[in-house]
């Protein structure tokens, strides 16, 4: 995703894009959204010259191809790094292991002063041309004890690390609710602290990041018409309620914490079906894959450039007949009324 990213910046550029317009900065104004992010070992001296830039900053490590915040930890000096290697190489690490380093969100949107990440679930059934619908009923993960960005605080996962196989361990932890808040609960607390259009607005961003995140892989991700794939999205606001991607999940986890857990992933399984499987028919890749809104369920059209080609030619066609009727009309020779 990082690398493709940066490639599809550099097409769009190409094409002198308006979408690559960049600030004072030089910070890309519209695509500026996944923190700086390099992959190691590979990129070690790339990343030793950032963090000389910035020594001041926060940065969080992921091991790559794992999940459940297994291996992750966070680092604010150069020496932690490579203490970290050391360690690795002498309990007998995989020297190809790689893993993912991204500039640390230290300055997260709180709620009741806990941090939390939404997880968005977006059905893709076809790459090219892309198709993709974004589900209404995601949520959010909390923390179970308050954010400090204190240095004495960067060990502790309860504190920075959402993931609920981590906070379940946690003193505070609440069963009953699992941490988690619905995307509609989210909405209206937003909108009672911060407004309905600056709330409509930081979802359509959300949105916006969605799309050309999949446009930045389009290219290179096979599409086979006899496939879907339904990706977790993890997204972090910040207290500026700017919207950051940090990880995209290829096979999202479908195990459940709670009650309302289970019934949301039930429901998100039975709505992926009549998308792909509409009106429980045997999926064919001959029928026309633009299923009717009836079918959607808890989901959204997010994009479909199949559809939109077809509106925008309707259009063409349409626009054309009037100019034709137009002509038309003017070289009739008028009529002689008695």
């Amino acid at each position: 995703m990082i690398s493709q990213n940066g490639r599809y910046r550099k097409e769009l550029e190409k094409e002198n894009s308006p979408l690559v317009e960049k600030d004072e900065n030089c910070r890309y104004i519209h695509l500026d959204f996944i923190p700086v992010t390099y992959i190691l070992p590979a990129d070690y001296n790339i990343f030793v010259e950032e963090f000389r830039k910035n020594p001041t900053s926060t940065w969080i490590m992921k091991p790559n191809a794992k999940a459940r915040g297994i291996g992750i930890f966070l680092i604010n000096k150069l020496s932690q790094l490579k203490k970290w290697s050391r360690d690795s190489r002498q309990i007998g690490h995989n020297a190809k292991d790689t893993y993912v380093i991204s500039r640390y969100i230290d300055n997260p949107h709180l709620i009741g002063g806990k941090k939390y990440d939404l997880r968005m679930y977006v059905l893709v059934t076809s790459y090219r041309p892309l198709k993709a619908y974004i589900y209404k009923l995601g949520f959010c993960r909390f923390c179970t004890v308050k954010y400090n960005s204190s240095i004495s605080e960067l060990d502790n996962m309860f504190v920075h690390l959402t993931n609920v196989s981590i906070q379940k361990h946690g003193v505070d932890y609440n069963d009953k609710h699992g941490g988690k808040w619905n995307i509609n609960n989210l909405q209206m607390y937003l909108e009672h602290t911060h407004g309905k259009e600056v709330t409509d607005r930081l979802f359509d961003e959300i949105n916006w990041i969605i799309v050309h995140s999949l446009k930045a892989v389009q290219g290179v991700m096979a599409s086979d018409k006899h496939c879907f794939e339904c990706y977790g999205y993890d997204v972090i606001i910040d207290s500026n309620l700017k919207p950051w991607l940090i990880e995209v999940n290829a096979s999202p986890s479908l195990t459940s914490t709670t009650s309302a857990d289970r019934i949301m992933k039930y429901t998100l399984i039975d709505d992926v079906l009549k998308i792909v499987c509409p009106n429980g028919e045997i999926p064919d890749p001959r029928w026309n894959k633009i299923p009717q809104k009836e079918s959607y369920g808890n989901f959204e059209l997010l994009i479909d450039e199949e559809l939109a080609a077809q509106q925008q030619d309707h259009q063409q066609e349409t626009r054309s007949s009037r100019l034709t009727s137009g002509r038309s009309s003017r070289n009739r020779p008028s009529q002689q009324w008695k």
